[in-house]
């Protein structure tokens, strides 16, 4: 559904320059991105309230996660992913919240830019592709957890 959507529109983003854009621009987009396909994930996967479900998405949304999400793919990348990823994570101007963890704000900053660079790049195949092997990486990550077995 996401994908019938943006394959319809046309934000006037010149493709090539999307290789030339700031790491922390691609991990702006990619933050969005990436909270959109994890709240639809959440909502199709889990039954329960608004607040639960809220409650479930910022568990996957939040750094040390998408940390452990980016661990779980990362020999996958392609070499030029890997790059992308290594420039998201090394941003000289990349602040770090005073409650996180600075090696999982860059790693979650360099996945970020990953996510972004393929949205603005129409990759779509492939975002998906790495999104929902993150997310069902995770979700069975919580379920252990849950389950006593981590």
């Amino acid at each position: 559904m996401i994908r019938k959507i943006y394959e319809k529109l046309d934000f006037g983003v010149d493709l090539k320059d999307v290789d030339e854009m700031n790491t922390l621009v691609l991990a702006y987009v990619g933050d969005v991105v990436y909270e959109l396909y994890v709240r639809t994930f959440v909502v199709s996967t889990f039954d329960g309230k608004v607040n639960d479900i809220h409650k479930t998405s910022v568990n996957y949304v939040k750094a040390s996660n998408q940390a452990l999400g980016l661990s779980c793919i990362e020999a996958d990348l392609s070499e030029d992913e890997k790059g992308l990823v290594r420039r998201g994570r090394n941003n000289k101007n990349l602040s770090v919240p005073k409650n996180g963890n600075r090696k999982d704000y860059r790693d979650a900053t360099g996945f970020e830019a990953l996510l972004g660079y393929l949205y603005l790049k129409k990759e779509n195949d492939r975002l998906e592709e790495i999104i929902m092997t993150v997310l069902e990486f995770l979700r069975r990550n919580f379920e252990e957890v849950e389950n006593g077995k981590k």
